[in-house]
């Protein structure tokens, strides 16, 4: 452990955490981004997302999740952890049963959220296994929910036209308004997230320089290793819960850059870490109202069912 720091030392590790922030937030988060809001958008706006979203209602209904939830749950794997909350927010208006909702939310706290994939898929995580464990999980998250967890909630429920609804695409707009709009909103996720950025890796590396990751790592090192996942898994794993998903990814593209994590071990532990069920990420999805905070412990039993469930085929694929 270190002794004796000196305020010299303390700014350097401010500094350098500032660099890592701003060249992740800059150089890595922000094209991918404003590309794929731009590209979700149009898809969106020209209501293609709802045509997808309706082809596979008929399905998603056997495990609980209403019309309206297919839509949140293509939000969230193609665009960001936080746009389903719009679509959440029209089913607490819409008299959507509470035991949808919470089977909707289960669904969208274990599978993985678009802000954190598509940029690790730039450095190795591959964007096909985890989409398709992604629906896997979350479908087992919400059947669980619905059918075990969330029974007695809206006890004789009937199914109501709001089961069926969609939200309908947007007026129509230019192609290039659309795409600007969307490039727009990701720049204002990605400013948004520097300061968390920013605060996550100041505290991974204060814990570094401290010796307290090293120290857990020892500790945790036999446990990882029996199931193939290295020590410094600990990091990503603790800034997770910490302070969300995204600064999550942020410290594991650091690692993967310093080739601290190989690619195979960032496809084993994706499985557990790459969803919004944190701290911050549990905290925006129930934001969309009082009705969605109501069933949030049903949601979160299922989730973490669904989850295990996913690292344990993350590990077997890997």
């Amino acid at each position: 452990m270190t002794k004796g720091w000196t305020l010299e030392e303390f700014i350097k590790i401010v500094l350098a955490s500032g660099r890592t922030a701003l060249e992740l937030a800059l150089y890595v988060l922000l094209p991918v981004l404003v590309i794929m809001m731009a590209l979700m958008k149009v898809v969106e706006a020209r209501g293609l997302l709802a045509l997808v979203a309706r082809a596979i209602q008929p399905v998603l209904r056997l495990f609980g999740v209403p019309g309206a939830g297919v839509f949140a749950m293509l939000q969230l794997l193609l665009v960001s952890f936080a746009a389903p909350v719009a679509t959440l927010s029209i089913m607490e208006k819409d008299g959507t049963a509470r035991r949808r909702i919470a089977a909707t939310l289960a669904m969208l706290f274990t599978m993985s959220q678009a802000n954190a994939v598509f940029p690790l898929v730039a450095v190795g995580l591959n964007l096909g296994i985890i989409m398709a464990t992604s629906v896997v999980g979350g479908l087992v998250s919400a059947a669980l929910t619905y059918y075990i967890f969330a029974r007695s909630i809206d006890g004789g429920e009937s199914v109501t036209v709001s089961d069926d609804s969609l939200p309908q695409s947007s007026a129509k707009k230019s192609l290039l308004t659309i795409m600007i709009g969307g490039g727009q909103e990701a720049v204002q996720v990605i400013l948004g997230a520097i300061p968390m950025l920013i605060l996550a890796i100041f505290v991974v590396n204060i814990l570094k320089a401290t010796g307290a990751i090293s120290g857990l790592e020892v500790f945790l090192a036999p446990l990882f290793g029996m199931i193939g996942v290295p020590a410094v898994a600990v990091l990503p794993i603790a800034t997770k819960y910490l302070a969300g998903g995204t600064a999550m990814m942020g410290v594991t593209l650091n690692l993967v850059k310093e080739g601290a994590i190989t690619i195979q071990e960032l496809n084993r532990m994706a499985g557990f870490i790459i969803n919004p069920c944190d701290i911050v990420g549990v905290a925006v999805l129930i934001s969309a109202g009082t009705r969605c905070t109501s069933v949030v412990r049903p949601a979160i039993a299922g989730a973490a069912i669904g989850i295990i469930a996913r690292g344990i085929l993350h590990l077997l694929i890997f």
